[in-house]
C-alpha cells in the first residue's frame, strides 16, 4: 500500500464516523486532488468507503462528493496501518522542512 494512500486513510480515520469531501480530505491529508480522487475511487471499489453526492448545494455551487467509512472499512484501514508498521503521523501535525541557508566563505 502507498504512502498517499495510507496518508488518506489516517486522515479519515482521525473522525472515523464523519462524511468527508474531496477537499476536506486533500487538506487533511497534505496531498493534491489530483492524487486524492484516484485513491479514493479505488477504496470504495475495494469496500472501504462510501460515497453519496450532496443533495442540492446553496448558492449555485457545484455538488460535493462525500465519503465515510463502509461498515467494517475503518477497522481495515487500521489494519493497513498497522501492517505498514510505518508510522503515519495525523497530517495537520507534519511539519514541512524547512530550508537552511548556506552559509558562504571557508572550508
Amino acid at each position: 500500500m502507498t504512502l498517499p494512500v495510507l496518508l488518506v486513510l489516517r486522515a479519515m480515520l482521525d473522525e472515523p464516523a464523519r462524511e468527508m469531501y474531496g477537499l476536506e480530505i486533500c487538506k487533511a491529508a497534505d496531498l493534491p486532488s489530483g492524487t486524492i480522487h484516484p485513491i479514493l475511487a479505488r477504496l470504495e471499489g475495494w469496500g472501504w468507503l462510501e460515497s453519496r453526492w450532496e443533495d442540492k448545494p446553496a448558492g449555485g455551487k457545484p455538488r460535493k462528493r462525500y465519503y465515510r467509512f463502509s461498515p467494517g472499512g475503518a477497522e481495515r484501514a487500521r489494519a493497513a496501518l498497522e501492517k505498514a508498521r510505518i508510522p503515519v503521523p495525523s497530517p495537520k501535525l507534519v511539519t514541512k522542512p524547512q530550508l537552511i541557508p548556506r552559509t558562504t566563505g571557508g572550508a
